[in-house]
């Protein structure tokens, strides 16, 4: 033993040293490992409880569905329906390019996709919102939902929600004012009106459904589901029901409105039922129309371009608010009131129709040649005489400042927009001095402006571009009375058992101040042009059994046969309604836009009529 210790070698500094380094490292790495395991398992224990309870339940979203719209009498004009959509969550998503591809690939044959398209949409929408799912497919079939359900293991990430969908029951019948609802998108988002809508969720697009969407939109629900580790159903845990949105009530008439589609079916054309006194719209519509549940879905490429194809008619092109057509004869009621208030005519001022006007060379004649002799007011609007109205834009032309006709027809409401709740509205024009010389200096017309603008103006013709709805509004002046309406739909938010929320107050009004007895002078012609022998629209509305006031219009546009035109008022002489339609290439107002103004303005008189045959229009002339 002696001898043993005597010849161990003795540890040096060095050995030392390093066996200490070793030790220090090890205690080192043994007190990383304990604090570790202490801080998963004591500071953290409860997130990672919570974590691990989180993934044995999911929460699935439940869409609120939107609110119904219905007519003035209660009447559904949209509703909804159930329908489920797949989506994705972004965090349960597999990881790695490879794995991603496998599962598009295999979602894209379930679901009948391009896969690759699948990959786009889902990180277009990842983009925007990282943490919140992705909308691959709405309103997807139900052995489509049953079959990704109950294989959850080969779709990872890939949730089924139950959603409501917009359903149009009426199809074709008022798709333009009812408008579109989609998917909500990045730009939309970041609205301050879309404040709380998640991504994926359905929002107004378009028309009513745009206008009052924060009436309409519910609050989503939620169904609370427990699965097992590999991700399947095991158990229902809690719901929390959606809460749909309000009712709307429109001022609309279901009746006229059917009624207005079925007299402009066929065309490319527009009508407008309105209350002359309070603006409330009872029918708009255009034509061709569209289907608007196609719009409640996820639309397809295809169909967007072919509602938007003009050579098929552009249906999504809202004839009755977007439009910018030359009105025609039918612009004589603003002719009328700039000559008489600016005291260029009195209504018994007698001026000579001799069937043509020659202005510096130029001839300026009456449509179809006639010859009217001396004619007032009256009789002028009852004949629609172009050459006592040439008379006039030659004379407004040249008084005062020269802008008295642009100046009415503004006033009136011509050349900007009514400010109607439904978006998306044109603002015509009123072609003045200004504008066309404003185009002659940039080079983009080939002459500056000259008095036979002015004329062309006085009846219609030219550069002037007008809606229906912009007319309605401008005849709706003349007879409540010099009131200029601002046309609306939105009548009051009703609760889902029709109990009242809020109601709309009737816009405010312009006045107009029009001397009466001009006024009425200028109604009188109308009248007469309806119900007088030899008025322009004296073959419809001879037998009509409410006292009738109307215009005819036919404009000339290049390349294209006549556009008509028709403005009806009734009762005469407190006109209550204003009916305007118009027909592209339709030919005479008193062949097509006349009888169709005549077929609703019986639905809104409740009359069964059979009448609104043009009949003969011997002795009458037809371009008026």
């Amino acid at each position: 033993m002696y001898l043993d210790r005597e010849t161990r070698p003795p540890i040096t500094p060095q050995l030392a040293l390093r066996v200490a380094i070793i030790g220090g490292v090890a205690l080192i790495l043994f007190g990383i490992v304990f604090f570790r395991l202490w801080y998963l398992q004591v500071l953290s224990g409860d997130r990672y409880r919570t974590e691990a309870n989180n993934n044995r339940v999911r929460d699935i979203n439940v869409q609120a569905p939107r609110g119904r719209i219905v007519d003035r009498t209660g009447k559904v004009l949209v509703d909804n329906r159930s329908g489920y959509a797949v989506v994705v969550t972004p965090d349960k998503l597999p990881r790695g390019k490879k794995k991603r591809k496998k599962l598009f690939d295999g979602l894209g044959q379930v679901l009948g996709m391009d896969p690759t398209s699948i990959a786009k949409n889902v990180t277009k929408q990842l983009k925007v919102l990282p943490f919140s799912p992705a909308t691959v497919k709405q309103d997807v079939p139900g052995p489509v939902y049953s079959y990704i359900l109950e294989n959850q293991d080969r779709y990872p990430g890939v949730d089924v929600e139950q959603v409501a969908l917009r359903k149009y029951p009426h199809r074709e019948v008022g798709a333009h004012l009812f408008g579109t609802v989609g998917q909500i998108n990045a730009p939309e988002l970041k609205q301050k009106r879309y404040l709380g809508v998640p991504q994926g969720d359905r929002v107004g697009q378009s028309g009513v459904e745009y206008a009052y969407d924060r009436y309409l939109r519910g609050r989503d629900g939620a169904n609370r589901v427990q699965v097992d580790a590999r991700g399947d159903f095991r158990a229902q845990l809690a719901t929390r029901p959606p809460q749909p949105g309000d009712q709307l009530r429109l001022s609309v008439d279901y009746n006229v409105q059917q009624t207005g589609q079925q007299a402009i079916a066929g065309w490319k054309a527009a009508f407008v039922a309105m209350d002359v006194k309070t603006g409330e719209v009872l029918g708009l519509g255009s034509a061709p129309s569209f289907d608007p549940n196609v719009f409640s879905k996820t639309i397809k490429e295809s169909d967007l371009r072919r509602l938007s194809d003009p050579t098929n008619g552009a249906p999504l092109f809202d004839r009755a608010t977007q439009s910018a057509y030359p009105t025609g004869s039918t612009f004589k009621l603003i002719t009328a009131t700039a000559a008489l208030q600016g005291g260029l005519i009195t209504p018994g001022t007698v001026e000579y129709d001799g069937g043509s006007l020659n202005v510096g060379g130029t001839v300026f004649k009456n449509a179809g040649g006639a010859v009217n002799g001396a004619l007032a007011l009256r009789d002028a609007l009852r004949v629609s005489s172009d050459v006592f109205f040439y008379r006039l834009g030659l004379e407004l032309n040249s008084a005062g400042d020269g802008h008295g006709l642009q100046r009415w027809a503004h006033d009136f409401g011509l050349g900007h927009r009514t400010g109607i709740d439904v978006g998306g509205e044109g603002p015509g024009l009123v072609p003045s001095p200004e504008w066309r010389n404003r185009l002659y200096r940039k080079h983009l017309t080939d002459r500056p402006w000259s008095v036979g603008d002015n004329i062309n103006l006085a009846v219609g013709q030219g550069d002037v571009g007008v809606s229906p709805l912009q007319l309605a509004v401008a005849y709706a002046t003349l007879a409540n009375g010099g009131y200029v309406v601002k046309p609306h739909l939105g009548e009051r938010v009703e609760d889902v058992d029709g109990r009242v929320i809020q109601e709309f107050q009737d816009p405010p009004r312009r006045r107009l101040n029009i001397d009466p007895g001009n006024r009425q002078a200028i109604l009188d012609g109308l009248h007469m042009a309806a119900q007088s022998p030899g008025g322009t629209s004296y073959p419809v509305f001879k037998d009509f059994p409410i006292p009738f006031a109307g215009k005819t219009g036919t404009a000339q546009r290049t390349g294209q046969n006549d556009q008509s035109w028709y403005a009806g008022l009734a009762p005469y002489p407190n006109p209550r309604y204003v009916v305007v339609t118009t027909f592209e290439q339709g030919g005479f107002g008193v062949e097509t836009a006349a009888p169709a103004v005549r077929k609703i303005m019986s639905v809104l008189f409740g009359i069964k009529d059979k009448g609104g045959s043009k009949g003969s229009t011997a002795g009458v002339n037809p371009y008026g």
